[in-house]
């Protein structure tokens, strides 16, 4: 088991460009991360690959999930690499910047102790909401809210993981960006209370 800290731990053969990474993160062996940011706590499993991505904390990213892939021109004459990647191709062609430009500003957004299931897609521009989770092989192209639960091709809502006012104190409550110290003082409580009992425990301290 890998002992986490301050610096991110990288499994071997991942692929990390333009990627910054917050406390207590975890990537996992063939990883590809390009362009993105992750939160204090956040990992991915095994060959995650994820591309202009914002993640918040305590993300839970599982083996082969995809964010942010990287879109073609459609509304041109081809969608070929040929046209943007020019130099692979011409020795006379430069790469076009402002294409490259305008995709890395088309981030996702993965919000704070989120779940994104196995194999799952989140394409470019989508938000995921605060507590939300994504079910195995889901191919999300819409904005999911906070607490949902959502699957299948594109992702639908299945249910809501708390009822909406459950929901709305767990966001207030913000218990994510809590001290180190703070979470392990409250583990057990984690473990044991109920989602309403924790709540009520901890709204206000």
């Amino acid at each position: 088991m890998a002992r986490l800290g301050e610096a991110p731990f990288i499994h071997p053969d991942c692929q990390i460009n333009e990627a910054t990474f917050g406390a207590y993160v975890e990537i996992g062996q063939g990883s590809r991360i390009h362009n993105a940011r992750f939160g204090d706590y956040s990992y991915c499993d095994r060959y995650a690959d994820i591309a202009n991505a914002e993640i918040g904390k305590f993300a839970n990213i599982a083996a082969f999930a995809r964010i942010g892939p990287t879109d073609h021109p459609m509304d041109q004459p081809s969608l070929h690499h040929f046209l943007y990647r020019s130099p692979d191709y011409f020795d006379d062609a430069e790469a076009d910047a402002g294409f490259f430009e305008k995709r890395a500003a088309r981030l996702a957004h993965i919000g704070h102790d989120t779940w994104i299931g196995h194999g799952a897609v989140i394409r470019p521009e989508v938000r995921i909401g605060h507590g939300a989770v994504v079910a195995s092989m889901a191919v999300v192209t819409h904005d999911v809210d906070p607490y949902q639960i959502v699957a299948g091709i594109p992702a639908k809502p299945l249910r809501a993981r708390f009822a909406r006012p459950i929901a709305e104190r767990l966001m207030a409550l913000g218990w994510w960006d809590w001290e180190h110290a703070v979470l392990r003082a409250r583990l057990d409580d984690f473990r044991a209370m109920p989602t309403e009992a924790f709540l009520e425990k901890y709204e206000g301290a």
